[in-house]
C-alpha cells in the first residue's frame, strides 16, 4: 500500500476499510499515465483502468519499484467487476450475497461487484440481468457525457494535465503525502489555473455536433481556440451536446464547431455536468 500510495493522486492511506477509490497516474511533469479506480479490499488492492492501457499502466508502475517489496499481477482474466446504477445497496446484496462497493463511475452514484472468482461470473450476471435492464455501450457514452466523465482517448491522453479534464475534483487528494507528479500539481493549483479546460458545448440549432471538430471563433474561423472530443444526443436534455477543450485565452464572442467537409455550426459552451 505504502508503494501504491506514492504513485497516485488519492489518498488511499486514509481509506476507510473496504473502498474504491479514483485516482490518476501521472509523470514527473503532472501529465496523465492514466485515469484508474483502486479497490481495496481485504484479499488485496486491485486498480483498474481503460483496456488500452493494460501494457503501458503496468510498465509505468515497474518503473518505480525500487526498494520496495512489490509484486504486479495482470488480473484480467482472473477478476470480474460488475458496475450497478440506481439499485439499492441492500437489493443488490440480497440478490447477489456480494457487499456492494460505492463508487461513482459515470458521474452519478453507483456500487461494484466483485465476484470472488471469475468463474463465479456467469450465474451473477444471470441472477442481476433477470432483475434489472442491462446499459448498453451507448447509453453509457451519453450518460458520461451529461455528467461530464472525460474518457480515456476522447479527452484523456499522455498529453492532458490532470486539473483540464476537471479530474482535480474527483481524483486528488491535495493533503496528502508524495507521489510521482505531485509538484506540478500542486503548483497549478497554487496559480489557479490550467491553459484549456473541460468544457461542455449544446448545439443551438439542434444539428449534431461532430467529433474532433475545431471550435473557433465565429470572427476568425482559421484559428481555433478548442476541440470537441465527444458528441452524443441527451435523452434528459433532448438536445446534440458534446464534451471539448476550450482555451482560456478564447474569446467570448460567438463559436463554431467546424469539421472537414462540413458546414460550420454554431456551438455555445456550457457548465459541466449538464445533467445534475
Amino acid at each position: 500500500m505504502r508503494y501504491l500510495n506514492g504513485q497516485v493522486t488519492a489518498n488511499l492511506a486514509a481509506a476507510k476499510g473496504p473502498a474504491v477509490l479514483p485516482a490518476c497516474v501521472t509523470t514527473v511533469k503532472g501529465k496523465l499515465c492514466a485515469g484508474i479506480f483502486v479497490s481495496i479490499g481485504p484479499s488485496g488492492v486491485l486498480v483498474d483502468a481503460d483496456p488500452v492501457l493494460r501494457e503501458s499502466l503496468p510498465a509505468r508502475f515497474e518503473k518505480y519499484i525500487v526498494a520496495d517489496d512489490v509484486t504486479l499481477e495482470d488480473a484480467t482474466e482472473r477478476v470480474a467487476i460488475v458496475h450497478c446504477l440506481g439499485i439499492p445497496a441492500d437489493r443488490l446484496a440480497a440478490i447477489s450475497g456480494i457487499t456492494p462497493m460505492p463508487v461513482n463511475r459515470y458521474g452519478i452514484s453507483g456500487y461494484d461487484l466483485f465476484p470472488p472468482f471469475r468463474a463465479d461470473l456467469p450465474p451473477l450476471w444471470e441472477k442481476l440481468s433477470a432483475e434489472f435492464p442491462v446499459l448498453d455501450e451507448s447509453f453509457l457514452e451519453t450518460l458520461r457525457i451529461e455528467h461530464g466523465v472525460p474518457r480515456w482517448g476522447r479527452e484523456l491522453d499522455e498529453n492532458t494535465l490532470p486539473p483540464e479534464a476537471g479530474l482535480d475534483r474527483t481524483h486528488i487528494d491535495y493533503h496528502k503525502g508524495c507521489y510521482v507528479g505531485q509538484e506540478v500539481i500542486s503548483r497549478l493549483k497554487s496559480v489557479g489555473h490550467v491553459n484549456r479546460q473541460l468544457t461542455g458545448f449544446q448545439s443551438p440549432t439542434g444539428a449534431a455536433l461532430p467529433e474532433r471538430a475545431d471550435v473557433c471563433p465565429a470572427d476568425a474561423p482559421n484559428q481555433p481556440c478548442g476541440t470537441i472530443t465527444s458528441a452524443t444526443r441527451s435523452f434528459a436534455l433532448e438536445k446534440p451536446i458534446a464534451l471539448g477543450y476550450l482555451r482560456r485565452s478564447a474569446p467570448s464572442g460567438a463559436l463554431l464547431a467546424i469539421a472537414p467537409g462540413a458546414a460550420p455550426l454554431p456551438i455555445t459552451p456550457c457548465e459541466l455536468p449538464f445533467t445534475k
